[in-house]
């Protein structure tokens, strides 16, 4: 087991990384403060992983709040259904909140937490790759809305997070692939080495070699904290973490929540970064393709959708976080290796990359 911890003074936390930590319910149960535990997990990872945590947690009274599987329920409407449980069984301030899923569940578990009682323990034990290596790590929850993605939430940090390798042998392939879009994103950000060694990587990581897992969720929690940590409420570096985000937001919103992946949606628009980047005049043609071909290997998307036209795609883009005074904000790369803080782009530009990249 490798132990990294977020330092983030009182709000510090570690995140175990390794294989069968669900068996090891010590490094749960000493995060819990009371004896009041409420799980939320979905359909899917319930029958799966359900029992195993409850057994862990026999000496606790346990509450668990089952959801439909998707991101079209990441909503509001859903989050209702965790406080419905939390009041109707009489939940106080100092009792924890267990989100056991993917990103969907963690974003939705956290802000429920971050919200009921205005704040109650949380610990996450993501069961995605994308969640392991990214959602879990550094406090982000929330919600869904029709007009834009992530767009009513909270920052709020867990008590822990446990990485259970293991529970990646039952992710179906196209989830996986999903994952290593977020797993790419820190190479391409922040860090040259390892975007080649997962250029070399990548076939290992789909056959699902737990020494080449291992060390790619290690390494990408491992930036994630960095940055976190320097810039815990996103004024700044933290930014960084959303290249590809808000063109691939627009996809996730203008198709409809749940017809791509959230990694298949940021795939495409880290690609339609590198395009902008290159009209920036940062990367090259060479660039370009080095980055498509190492998504391709994952078995990503790379071109955008026919259906969403360009003026329809700004549309979608003028509703993000980073946009300021109704201008569109980008992360693109300097560099592979370095991403730039967000930047104000002109329209011109971006409506090149909207009609060209990726368009017959």
């Amino acid at each position: 087991m490798k132990t990294l911890h977020v330092e983030l003074g009182a709000r510090s936390y570690p995140i175990y990384i390794g294989a069968g930590l669900l068996d090891k319910p010590e490094l749960l149960t000493q995060h819990i403060k009371s004896k009041q535990v409420a799980i939320v997990t979905n359909e899917t990872i319930a029958p799966l992983y359900l029992d195993k945590l409850v057994s862990n947690l026999a000496h606790f009274s346990v509450e668990t709040v089952i959801l439909p599987d998707g991101e079209q329920f990441k909503t509001l409407e859903y989050v209702g259904k965790v406080f419905d449980k939390l009041l109707a069984n009489k939940f106080s301030r100092n009792s924890t909140l267990i989100a056991l899923g993917g990103g969907v569940i963690g974003d939705m578990g956290g802000f429920a937490a971050a919200c009921y009682q205005r704040g109650i323990a949380f610990i996450q034990i993501p069961t995605t790759l994308l969640a392991q290596v990214d959602s879990s790590v550094g406090g982000k929850t929330g919600v869904n809305h029709p007009l834009g993605k992530n767009m009513i939430g909270a920052f709020y940090q867990p008590q822990v997070v446990i990485a259970d390798a293991d529970v990646l042998d039952t992710l179906d392939d196209r989830q996986l692939s999903a994952g290593l879009a977020e797993v790419i994103k820190y190479g391409l950000i922040r860090d040259l080495e390892f975007f080649e060694w997962l250029e070399h990587n990548i076939e290992a990581l789909l056959a699902r070699d737990k020494r080449a897992l291992a060390f790619a969720i290690e390494r990408s929690c491992a930036n994630k904290a960095e940055v976190v940590e320097q810039d815990e409420m996103e004024t700044g570096l933290r930014a960084t973490l959303n290249l590809g985000h808000t063109f691939g937001h627009a996809i996730e919103t203008g198709m409809g929540y749940g017809e791509y992946l959230h990694g298949e949606a940021i795939a495409i628009g880290t690609c339609q970064a590198a395009d902008l980047s290159k009209r920036k005049g940062w990367l090259d043609d060479d660039d370009v393709e080095r980055i498509i071909r190492v998504f391709k290997k994952a078995r990503l998307p790379v071109t955008p959708p026919a259906d969403l036209d360009v003026e329809r795609f700004i549309d979608l883009m003028a509703v993000d976080k980073k946009n300021v005074d109704g201008q569109i904000r980008l992360i693109l790369l300097a560099q592979i290796g370095e991403a730039t803080l967000p930047v104000n782009v002109p329209r011109e530009l971006l409506e090149l990359t909207l009609k060209s990249y990726g368009r017959a």
